[in-house]
C-alpha cells in the first residue's frame, strides 16, 4: 500500500520523495475519477450537494491520496509554518461562532444570504462578521460566490444536521479548554487512572465529566451530540457493527450489551439478525424513555434493564457485548468491569469487546492514525481512560482473571474498531 512508504529519505538512485509523492498522486487520482465514471458516481466537490462520502470500493486509493497529498503538502512546509498548522488553535474560533449562532442555518439550500443580513441576525457588527466567515471560508466552510454573499459548501450543510451542530460546541466549549490541561494532569497527577484527576477536572472546577452533565443539562445535550456524532466518524460508524463479526455463526442467542447507552448498537444488531435478542443494561438515568425509540418491528427482541457498570452481573446470556466501554476506563477500573461478569460466567460463554485495537506506527494509513492517536489524548484528557495495544488488551485480560482467553481480534478493513473475542475458559489457570 502506498502509505506504507512513508520515509522522507531517498537514495541517490531515487527520484526525490516529492517526485515520488506526485507521481503516485496523479496515479491514484487517475484510478479514483476511473472507478467513479464507471459507477456514475460525481467526483468529490465542496458543492452543498455533493456526497458526504465517497464509494466504499475507492478506500484504498482514498487512504492512499489523503497520506500522499498531506506529505507533499507537509514537506513543501517549513517547520514554523508546519508548527503553526498543528499547533494553532484560531480555526476552531470560526468554527465555534459560526455554530454557537447558527449561521449555517440562515443559508436557504442552494441559495444565498447577505453579510448584512447575518450581522442583523445575529446583532454581531458587520465586520466581526466578515472577518469570521472569512475564516472559515479559507476552510471550505461557507463560500463567498460574490462579495459579501454567503453560500453553502458541503461542509456548512452538514452543520444544519443538529448533532453536528452540538458537536462542535462540544468540541469550542468543552474539549477545547479541557485539552489545554492534560499535560497540567500529568504533572499533577501522573500515572493518575483517576476520573477525578484530569485535565477536564482542572478546567472545571474540580467536577469530573459525570458531575457536570448530571448538573448542566445543557452541557448534558452537547455531551450526547458528541457521543452521537461519534458514530459518524468514518471508522467509528455503528452500520459497520453488523460486519466486524459473524453475528449469524452464535445462532439462536441471548446477548447482554453492557453499558449499551440507548440501544443504539441493540438495534443495529437486531435489524440485520433475526437469531438475536437483546438486553442492555445501563444507568437508569441513561435508560430511561429508551424503549419508546425503539422500531415496532423489533419490540420484543431488545430490552432494557437498569445496571451499574461496576455492579455484579445478575443476568445469565450466552454473550457479553461491550461497545466502546472499555477505552474509557484506566486498567484499575476495566479490571472491575471483567470481574463483575464472572458470577454469570460458565465455560463457553463469550465476551465481544467492540474497541480500538491500537496499531503500531505506520500499520495503518497516516490520516487514520492521527485520528486514533488524538482520540486516544482526548481519552485521557476526560477521564483518564485509554485506547490499548494488543499486548495491553492480554495483560488487562490475566490481570482480571486468567479464564479470560483473548481467542482472535478482527480489525476490518476501513475501521478503527475491532472486535475482541473473549471466551471464558475454567481449564485455564486460577484467578490472577
Amino acid at each position: 500500500p502506498l502509505f506504507l512508504f512513508s520515509s522522507t529519505m531517498a537514495s541517490p538512485n531515487m527520484a526525490p520523495r516529492i517526485v515520488e509523492l506526485a507521481a503516485q498522486i496523479s496515479t491514484a487520482v487517475a484510478q479514483l475519477q476511473e472507478h467513479l465514471s464507471a459507477q456514475g458516481a460525481p467526483s468529490p466537490s465542496f458543492s452543498e450537494d455533493s456526497p458526504e462520502n465517497l464509494p466504499p470500493d475507492v478506500s484504498h486509493l482514498k487512504d492512499a491520496l489523503l497520506d500522499a497529498t498531506a506529505e507533499l503538502h507537509e514537506l513543501l512546509l517549513d517547520p514554523l509554518a508546519l508548527l503553526f498548522k498543528f499547533a494553532s488553535i484560531s480555526n476552531l474560533v470560526s468554527i465555534d461562532a459560526i455554530c454557537r449562532y447558527k449561521i449555517p442555518d440562515m443559508i436557504p439550500t442552494g441559495g444565498q444570504i447577505a453579510l448584512t443580513e447575518i450581522s442583523e441576525k445575529t446583532g454581531l457588527e458587520k465586520g466581526a462578521v466578515r472577518r469570521l466567515l472569512r475564516h472559515a471560508m479559507a476552510m471550505h466552510i461557507l463560500r463567498e460566490p460574490e462579495p459579501e454573499i454567503v453560500a453553502h459548501t458541503k461542509i456548512s450543510k452538514f452543520l444544519t444536521i443538529p448533532y453536528i451542530n452540538g458537536w462542535v460546541n462540544f468540541e469550542s466549549r468543552d474539549t477545547w479548554p479541557a485539552t489545554t490541561r492534560i499535560v497540567d494532569a500529568i504533572q499533577k497527577w501522573p500515572n493518575s487512572q483517576e476520573a477525578i484527576q484530569t485535565g477536564f477536572v482542572l478546567a472545571n472546577n474540580g467536577k469530573s465529566v459525570q458531575e457536570v452533565v448530571t448538573m448542566d443539562p445543557e452541557r448534558a445535550m452537547r455531551f450526547g451530540s458528541a457521543m452521537q456524532a461519534v458514530n459518524h466518524v468514518p471508522g467509528y460508524a455503528i452500520e459497520n457493527l453488523s460486519t466486524v463479526y459473524d453475528w449469524a455463526s452464535l445462532g439462536d442467542v441471548y446477548v447482554v450489551n453492557v453499558g449499551g447507552s440507548r440501544g443504539q448498537a441493540a438495534i443495529e444488531l437486531a435489524k440485520n439478525f433475526g437469531n438475536i435478542n437483546i438486553l442492555v443494561q445501563d444507568s437508569a438515568q441513561t435508560i430511561q424513555g429508551a424503549e419508546f425509540a425503539i422500531p415496532e418491528e423489533l419490540k420484543g427482541r431488545i430490552e432494557f434493564k437498569a445496571h451499574q457498570l461496576f455492579e455484579p452481573q445478575t443476568v445469565k446470556a450466552s454473550v457479553y457485548f461491550f461497545r466502546m466501554v472499555f477505552r474509557g476506563l484506566g486498567d484499575t477500573y476495566a479490571v472491575q468491569v471483567l470481574k463483575a461478569q464472572i458470577p454469570v460466567l460458565k465455560p463457553g460463554v463469550k465476551i465481544l469487546i467492540q474497541d480500538v485495537c491500537m496499531p503500531e506506527p505506520h500499520a495503518i494509513p497516516t490520516w487514520r492514525e492521527r485520528i486514533s492517536r488524538s482520540v486516544d489524548l482526548a481519552l485521557e484528557c476526560f477521564s483518564n481512560g485509554r485506547e490499548r495495544y494488543m499486548d495491553e488488551w492480554k495483560a488487562l485480560f490475566a490481570l482480571a482473571d486468567k479464564r479470560f482467553v483473548l481467542l482472535r481480534v478482527s480489525v476490518p478493513k476501513d475501521s478503527l474498531l475491532g472486535i475482541l473475542e473473549v471466551y471464558w475458559d475454567v481449564s485455564n489457570a486460577g484467578e490472577a
